[in-house]
């Protein structure tokens, strides 16, 4: 993978997410302390850091399933610190999970479905009027989960319940939902985790895709530094739950405290 691949973000440099001064506590056990980051409209940016760093809890706190106890996000404009996450997907945030979140026993297509939620309006009345109401937005987001069936090449499964596909095509079916949701902030926890080189190949080009051909911005959590150079416009690293690197992916992982936190005093020379 090349990091020639990776395009830069808009000229502009339109804020969409901007984090200051994030603090989230468990008891007497700090995960995230003081930790700033910004993402520019069209940018991918990578977040790192050993297990136990605090990725996760960062993007918990943005996504508002457990809010920080200091500190402050906005959202393109709008401040979404304590906000509830059915209220923060609402404005335009999706994600995927660390560990897969697909629903057993549905197809691909009606786990997709799922992704189209939040443009949904239940009711009564609707329901009752279901070939005058109902009906049509059921198949005008059914269209819109096709063309994402289409977009990553999951034709030919579409009809298959998840729970026998291999891990890649399960993770490329929760990106499927994810971007189903119409985000225009993409959160991606460890979207490669257990594939194979090829596999990861496939899911890089996706995500590109994804920036370019649906003007989504994009947080990517991961593990594979090769991935991260090779697609991420800037990059953040914890440790510990604090900042220790960020900025241009190539100059981040050559700071020796990254290169520290990733194998230790013994080799970081």
């Amino acid at each position: 993978m090349s990091a020639t691949s990776a395009t830069t973000a808009s000229p502009a440099q339109e804020t969409v997410l901007e984090c200051r001064g994030i603090e989230r506590r468990f008891g007497g056990l700090v995960a995230v302390s003081g930790v700033d980051m910004t993402i520019d409209r069209g940018e991918i940016f990578g977040l790192v850091g050993p297990n136990g760093s605090g990725k996760t809890t960062l993007t918990n706190a943005i996504t508002g399933f457990y809010p920080p106890n200091k500190g402050t996000i906005v959202f393109e404009g709008v401040d979404i610190t304590g906000r509830r996450p059915h209220r923060i997907a609402a404005l335009g945030v999706a994600r995927t999970f660390q560990n897969l979140a697909l629903f057993n026993g549905l197809t691909v297509l009606e786990n997709i479905m799922l992704g189209r939620h939040i443009h949904m309006r239940p009711g009564v009345i609707r329901t009752a009027l279901y070939w005058w109401l109902a009906r049509p937005e059921e198949v005008a987001n059914r269209a819109f989960c096709e063309e994402i069936i289409e977009f990553l090449q999951l034709e030919s499964i579409r009809h298959e319940l998840v729970d026998g596909l291999p891990i890649g095509l399960k993770k490329r079916v929760e990106l499927a939902r994810a971007l189903a949701a119409e985000p225009r902030l993409l959160i991606l926890d460890e979207p490669m985790a257990g594939m194979n080189q090829e596999e990861k190949e496939y899911m890089a080009r996706f995500i590109l895709d994804a920036r370019a051909e649906r003007g989504v911005s994009v947080l990517l959590i991961e593990h594979h530094m090769d991935v991260i150079i090779g697609i991420c416009d800037r990059m953040l690293a914890l440790n510990y739950g604090e900042m220790i690197g960020t900025g241009i992916p190539r100059d981040v992982i050559r700071d020796p405290r990254v290169v520290q936190a990733y194998i230790g005093d013994t080799h970081a020379h």
